[in-house]
């Protein structure tokens, strides 16, 4: 579902923020991409969803490249960044609808599918105020409301679980393995190891930009006692 090669960012023409990292994710798995800030988690984030071009390297959704097909390509993820940063002057119902016109979602499908993410975050009695007026953890629900709306292919998240109630992070857990369970893909990267060892099915870890590890929990666990113990020791200063 998802194919990266020999992804490369460079910025200032000499800071290597990615270097030459190879990734592939298949439908339904979740994809845990782990590593200390500055890492590069972000910059390849951007890069896989089009924010930001690479200096080399491919990134292919279900097999269309995202630099020569990025409408088509964009069509097949939707992304929850690490910032609920949101059009914050309309009303949630008004940024729901603006999703479902770009992912053209049917007009008599959109009620239906707003309740359904909706009313378990509990935020559906709000959606007809202004955004302005929403709490973080209520624009961050509402942003993983709209990018589950057109029922993705693949799902990107950076940092999900950032400003969620324990409540709402469980919700959100079982939403991705079901998303994965019905055949959809999720990648996701976060700093909270314990879910990341959990949940995913295989983990990536990055450090100064290059993949230092990649598998299933059980094949990184093998090389130490905890997750969280090997991630430290691989990601140490030297």
């Amino acid at each position: 579902m998802l194919d990266i090669s020999n992804l490369t960012k460079i910025y200032d023409g000499n800071v290597l923020a990615v270097d030459q990292i190879d990734l592939n994710v298949e439908a339904g798995e979740i994809f845990g991409f782990i590593g200390p800030n500055g890492a590069g988690k972000t910059t390849t984030i951007k890069m896989m969803t089009g924010m930001l071009n690479p200096n080399s390297g491919s990134v292919k959704m279900d097999g269309l490249d995202i630099q020569k097909n990025p409408i088509e390509a964009k069509s097949k993820f939707t992304f929850v960044p690490d910032r609920p940063e949101i059009f914050d002057a309309i009303t949630g119902y008004d940024y729901l609808n603006f999703i479902g016109d770009i992912y053209r979602v049917p007009v008599g499908e959109r009620k239906e599918r707003f309740e359904k993410f909706t009313i378990p975050f509990e935020i559906n009695k709000d959606l007809g105020k202004p955004i302005n007026t929403f709490s973080h953890g209520m624009r961050q629900k509402l942003l993983i409301s709209g990018a589950l709306l057109p029922n993705p292919k693949l799902f990107i998240l950076d940092e999900p679980l950032t400003g969620l109630d324990p409540k709402s992070s469980r919700l959100l857990k079982d939403i991705m393995r079901e998303h994965c369970n019905q055949g959809g893909t999720v990648f996701f990267s976060s700093h909270v190891l314990e879910v990341v060892e959990n949940l995913c099915d295989r983990i990536a870890i990055i450090n100064r930009g290059k993949i230092i590890a990649i598998g299933t929990v059980s094949q990184i666990k093998a090389q130490g006692d905890s997750l969280e113990d090997i991630f430290l020791e691989m990601t140490k200063d030297e």
